[in-house]
């Protein structure tokens, strides 16, 4: 059976947490605030950038201008610190050839999302790539699903890949289930715990699970 499967980027088709660490680190110190091991940066990866940097103490009347000091490195450099997992392309390549139809839905800027894949020439295998629009009016995984959902209303069969809790919720916001995929940043018990279908521990397992 043909299915509709919504795959997050950043820690589950490519392993991004080198560039973004990277550059929240130069941000934190541009604020004088202390900067964490990149083992504590870890949770960086995936939720909104906004959110994340309040978490590490930026005031809320400033994480615009921290996003963009972010981004001064991020965009230039920093996205492409920055790798596939081995095996994503194998299984995108299994999934097209079976009839499946792939989108991205991702929280990172549409237009750096396409960037990156197109860098690593994983954009082929893609219906759609959407994510964050700039000028933030989706930022969250709920948001940028419901305008993919709004692009494509012909889905069926819909399901949703990533490796935080945050795939899960913004998925079965709107009936989507998730598999999730223990080689990202988040844990397989939040995502569990959220809710999460299955986990896949690799690519050639998530293949399996995708196809029963």
């Amino acid at each position: 059976m043909r299915k509709t499967i919504l795959f997050d980027l950043d820690g589950t088709l490519t392993d991004s947490g080198e560039g973004i660490i990277n550059c929240a680190q130069m941000t934190l110190e541009r604020f004088g605030l202390p900067v964490p091991s990149r083992e504590e940066l870890r949770f960086l990866v995936g939720p909104p950038l906004g959110d994340s940097f309040l978490k590490l103490g930026i005031p809320p009347e400033r994480v615009p201008e921290a996003i963009e000091i972010f981004r001064s490195r991020y965009v230039p450099i920093g996205k492409y610190e920055n790798h596939p997992y081995p095996g994503i392309r194998e299984l995108l390549e299994a999934l097209k050839s079976q009839g499946h139809r792939l989108f991205v839905a991702t929280s990172k800027p549409e237009v750096t999302a396409i960037e990156v894949l197109e860098h690593f020439n994983l954009a082929q295998y893609f219906d759609l790539i959407c994510g964050a629009s700039m000028d933030d009016s989706r930022t969250t995984k709920s948001e940028v699903i419901a305008f993919l959902l709004e692009q494509n209303r012909r889905i069926d069969n819909a399901i949703m890949v990533g490796d935080t809790a945050f795939d899960v919720t913004g998925a079965a916001a709107h009936g989507i289930p998730t598999i999730g995929v223990a080689w990202g940043y988040g844990e397989a018990a939040d995502m569990k715990k959220a809710g999460a279908a299955a986990i896949a521990d690799t690519p050639e397992m998530l293949l399996e699970l995708l196809n029963r």
